[in-house]
């Protein structure tokens, strides 16, 4: 994690050759806390129709919330497993007025099932978070389209367990909601 104040978007072809080189944040599964959230989306699309590049875009999260960079965007090539990325956090969700916190994550999975497709990535030493995140657009038994984050994370250090039960637990239920709505507003077009 680095904590900037300027934005670090023309920068980001540097973070991200530093962040290919760090090894992804050793977890226990079963020591972390798990969340599943998810938002039923009215789309005129049959799901297999559906334009899933927003999603292996990585326009998942409002440009106010999170900018980034990918390893295979970067690379005009399509995402692969080993990929990373380097995510710039404005805290507050404000492009001018806040911290830009740099860190990043690696791609682990990805998925191409009959009613699923999505990626999952863990995060990467430095990251404020400790786990796996994994994003999918599915259809369910009654053939409604829903967008699904499924996370097992806990705070990446120390910093973050201090601040989690005031700052960083809101904030990332704010975020994620957040990304819901985004991916929601996209796909509904």
């Amino acid at each position: 994690m680095k904590i900037f104040f300027k934005d670090q978007s023309e920068y980001f072809a540097k973070h991200l050759e530093r962040l290919k080189l760090e090894s992804k944040i050793k977890y226990i599964q079963s020591d972390l806390i798990e969340k599943t959230t998810s938002i039923k989306i009215q789309t005129k699309s049959a799901f297999e129709k559906i334009n899933f590049a927003l999603l292996f875009s990585y326009r998942i999260f409002p440009k106010n919330i999170m900018s980034y960079l990918t390893e295979w965007q970067s690379e005009n090539r399509e995402m692969r497993v080993g990929d990373t990325i380097v995510q710039q956090a404005f805290i507050p969700p404000f492009l001018k007025l806040s911290q830009k916190i740099i860190f990043g994550v690696r791609i682990n999975e990805i998925i191409s099932e009959r009613n699923r497709v999505g990626f999952s990535y863990e995060t990467l030493k430095g990251h404020v978070e400790m786990g796996i995140s994994t994003f999918t657009i599915e259809t369910d038994f009654n053939s409604d389209t829903i967008f699904k984050i499924h996370t097992f994370s806990k705070p990446g250090n120390l910093l973050a367990k201090i601040a989690g039960p005031v700052f960083s637990i809101p904030y990332q239920a704010y975020c994620t909601k957040q990304g819901l709505l985004n991916v929601k507003r996209q796909l509904k077009k």
